[in-house]
């Protein structure tokens, strides 16, 4: 019997903000842990603290600079005018805050974690995971540090050759496509929103020849994605052969998000998890964008339990009913939480036509 998938969490995300008015003010790590262990999917022996990255193993991807600078804005909360203008610091994208420094290097550690974990067999869920827009040298789309980069880095270390990165965020990996570009151990798919920051990630960009890239159109629907699934996200896996395969899942391309204008339903993104569990030698799978406490508290949890083989859809129970009735938002765009948010875990469908844009998409990403 294969063993059992394993969660990598932290408190440190629990009180911890980018402050009231930034789209990362809402709970989302410990919602779907909270729900998780309130739905009694989470057994003893599946999860693990994830520990801090120190200087030295962030400095396998960013400058040494850089770090030093997130440091010295967390323990001073402040930095000078010149390291916030070269590091892109304390802005409005990427604030100085209480946490600035432990938060993200809690989310490397612990993807770290996961690829040591996953180089030996497991599967590996780091829900706090997924910071795909971070650059060696600066902070970029609330990233400050990429994990994703330092996990697959860490995989290639230990002698891992071919790995497939597959993120299904609503915003363009282009941190991580630009880290691996031209190295052919590492392909990176990425399906995002066109015509959304960072305005990159176009379907011809093809990153030094080992990135695929699928520009959607807004209002992509369920059926689209899974043909988008099933007729290029899989059959590039399988072309590539990866020995691992590191899912970036951000919760961003739900319908309800404020930051992306997609309109899945929770069980298109569950429907790709289960997808590439099943084919993936070897799976570490990401957190990443998501910025609706509902949507993407329901949406995480539900990827824990299809890795787990369990139904996302199951009843809510009397506790999990409970933390949702706790959260609060104050960036719902003029209309009250949807009563779904509150009694089921799964979304209602949102199914729909293939368009012609998502079709010449999987066209173009699949031609060699």
């Amino acid at each position: 019997m294969a063993a059992r998938p394993i969660l990598i969490g932290s408190e440190v995300y629990r009180h911890s903000s980018y402050g009231p008015k930034h789209p990362l003010a809402i709970p989302r790590v410990s919602t779907a842990l909270d729900l998780i262990r309130a739905q009694g999917w989470l057994a003893e022996g599946q999860y693990r603290d994830g520990p801090l990255a120190g200087p030295g193993a962030l400095t396998r991807f960013h400058h040494a600079d850089y770090v030093a600078a997130v440091q010295d804005a967390e323990r001073d909360q402040d930095l000078d005018p010149a390291r916030r203008q070269r590091h892109n610091l304390g802005g409005i994208e990427n604030p100085i805050f209480g946490e600035v420094f432990r938060r993200p290097a809690t989310a490397c550690g612990s993807s770290l974690l996961g690829a040591g974990l996953v180089a030996e067999g497991a599967v590996v869920y780091s829900p706090a995971g997924g910071l795909h827009h971070g650059r060696p040298d600066r902070a970029s789309g609330f990233c400050y540090f990429n994990d994703p980069v330092l996990a697959i880095l860490d995989l290639l270390d230990r002698g891992v050759d071919r790995i497939a990165y597959l993120d299904v965020d609503a915003h363009h990996g282009d941190g991580v496509q630009d880290a691996f570009a031209g190295d052919p151990r590492v392909l990176t798919v990425s399906v995002h929103e066109a015509k959304r920051w960072p305005f990159t990630g176009a379907v011809e960009d093809r990153g030094g020849g080992n990135a695929r890239n699928l520009a959607v159109p807004r209002e992509l629907n369920d059926d689209e994605m899974a043909a988008v699934r099933d007729q290029a996200l899989l059959p590039l896996v399988e072309r590539f052969r990866p020995q691992v395969v590191v899912l970036q899942c951000g919760a961003d391309a739900l319908h309800d998000d404020p930051l992306s204008r997609l309109s899945l339903s929770n069980r298109a993104l569950w429907d790709v998890v289960a997808a590439v569990r099943d084919v993936a030698p070897r799976l570490l799978v990401l957190g990443g964008g998501g910025y609706n406490p509902w949507t993407v508290g329901r949406c995480w949890a539900g990827v824990w339990a299809v890795l787990n083989g369990l139904d996302p859809a199951a009843p809510l129970t009397v506790e999990s009913c409970a933390v949702l009735a706790g959260l609060s938002w104050s960036r719902r765009r003029g209309t009250p939480p949807e009563p779904d948010w509150f009694d089921r875990m799964d979304d209602p469908p949102r199914p729909g036509l293939v368009r012609p844009e998502v079709q010449a998409a999987i066209r173009a990403v699949m031609t060699p």
